[in-house]
């Protein structure tokens, strides 16, 4: 679905990627582990048409989408729930839900994908008449995922799911990425979380200062000596 070559981006005259290449494929989830400051979030804005990138390529489902803006991205499937959830606090839990069907123009498809995220996420059913900005950490992260769930999504992209969250809620979120994974969603997950986000995934990379220092399945880096060591403190 998503290939990768040769990938170079950052923030004006600072590249914080270097050479990045790597695929996901339909149906995976693919996990980014790395440091803070590895570049994880630099990736997904780049991916998601917010950074453009200096160099390389970015093709999806066979389309090369590298110099798309955010709009556009989004119009292919491509679906960014950033670390900072950023939900629309004033508005309702419905309306910041209504507010990611956005590119969707079928009323009969709106509502299913309601329907959907409320089985999903019953709790934002039953708090969905109230303002998102007073809903607890957690419920605001199953909001942000929700909303991004009414798009219809094909490639959803995590950026740091369970971050701030208490560890019986971080299991929570992660216990439903995973499930959306056995429901054949393609996701990318960057999670603080290494050893829990490796479990669920099919693939993953680690980063080291922009580059890919190592990639295998997910059962295999959690054995590797290098994430053990830097990660698992083992």
């Amino acid at each position: 679905m998503l290939e990768v070559y040769d990938l170079e981006a950052g923030y004006g005259r600072l590249t914080v990627l270097h050479g990045l290449t790597f695929r996901v494929d339909r149906g995976e989830l693919v996990a980014f582990v790395g440091a803070n400051g590895a570049g994880k979030s630099t990736l997904l804005k780049t991916l998601a048409g917010a950074i453009i990138p200096n160099k390389g390529r970015i093709v999806f489902e066979g389309e090369d989408v590298t110099s798309l803006n955010t709009p556009e991205v989004v119009k292919r499937g491509i679906i960014y729930v950033p670390e900072a959830r950023l939900i629309f606090s004033p508005l309702t839990v419905e309306e910041n839900l209504e507010l990611g069907a956005y590119p969707i123009r079928d009323e009969g498809v709106i509502r299913e994908n309601f329907d959907f995220v409320y089985q999903l996420f019953p709790r934002l059913k039953e708090r969905r008449r109230q303002r998102a900005g007073t809903l607890s950490g957690g419920e605001q992260q199953m909001l942000a995922i929700g909303r991004a769930l009414m798009s219809n999504p094909k490639l959803l992209m995590l950026d740091e799911p369970s971050l701030g969250l208490m560890p019986k809620l971080v299991d929570e979120v992660l216990e439903t990425v995973a499930k959306l994974k056995g429901l054949g969603k393609t996701i990318i997950l960057v999670e603080q979380n290494v050893r829990e986000s490796l479990e669920i995934a099919d693939r993953g990379y680690v980063l080291q200062t922009g580059r890919i220092v190592l990639e295998g399945r997910g059962e295999e880096l959690l054995q590797s000596d290098l994430v053990r060591k830097a990660f698992l403190g083992l």
